[in-house]
C-alpha cells in the first residue's frame, strides 16, 4: 500500500513516526531497494504527559486499562536504567521488561525484542545502539512502543 501511494503521489519526502519503528525501517529499506525517489523521514514518538505513546488505539482503553498501559513506558524506562548501569545482555534487559509487564494485571506480552536499529535483526547484547521493541495486549487492545538504547549515552524514550 505504501509503495502504491508513493508511486502515485511521487512526494519528495514522506514522514513516518517512530512509534511503529519496524514499519518505518521496512519502508526505508523498500524505498532504497526499489530506488523510489522519496526521502523517508522518521520522527520521534509523541507521548502523553505520563509517557504513554500517542495512538488512535488508546481510545479503546477504559480509564483502568489506560493506567495499566503505562507498564509499557515503565518497561522502556527500566531498560534505559539497566543500560545506563552497564547491562548490555539482551536476555537480562528483556527479562526485566517482561517481569515488569507481567506483574501488571490484564496484560499479555505479544513480543519483546532487542534489535539492531538498522537491520531489525535480534542482537545478543548492546554494542553501540539497539532498539527495544514491545507489543503488549491490554485486555483486548494491542499497543506497541519502543526506544533506542545506547551504551554510550542515555537515549530519549
Amino acid at each position: 500500500m505504501v509503495l502504491k501511494l508513493l508511486n502515485q503521489v511521487e512526494p519528495r519526502a514522506a514522514v513516518f513516526g517512530e512509534k511503529d519503528y519496524q514499519q518505518l525501517m521496512v519502508v526505508k529499506r523498500m524505498v532504497a531497494d526499489l530506488n523510489v525517489p522519496t526521502e523517508i523521514i522518521g520522527r520521534p514518538i509523541v507521548r502523553e504527559p505520563d509517557g504513554l505513546a500517542l495512538s488512535s488505539r488508546n481510545t479503546y482503553l477504559n480509564p483502568e486499562e489506560r493506567t495499566t498501559a503505562l507498564c509499557l513506558y515503565r518497561g522502556l524506562l527500566a531498560a534505559r536504567e539497566l543500560v545506563a548501569a552497564g547491562t548490555k545482555s539482551r536476555e537480562n534487559i528483556l527479562e526485566a521488561v517482561r517481569q515488569m509487564i507481567n506483574a501488571t494485571p490484564h496484560t499479555r506480552i505479544d513480543y519483546t525484542a532487542l534489535v539492531d536499529p538498522e537491520t531489525l535483526q535480534e542482537v545478543e547484547a548492546i554494542r553501540g545502539e539497539a532498539r527495544l521493541l514491545l507489543a503488549v495486549w491490554i485486555n483486548q487492545t494491542r499497543l506497541i512502543d519502543n526506544t533506542l538504547l545506547s551504551e554510550s549515552r542515555l537515549c530519549c524514550v
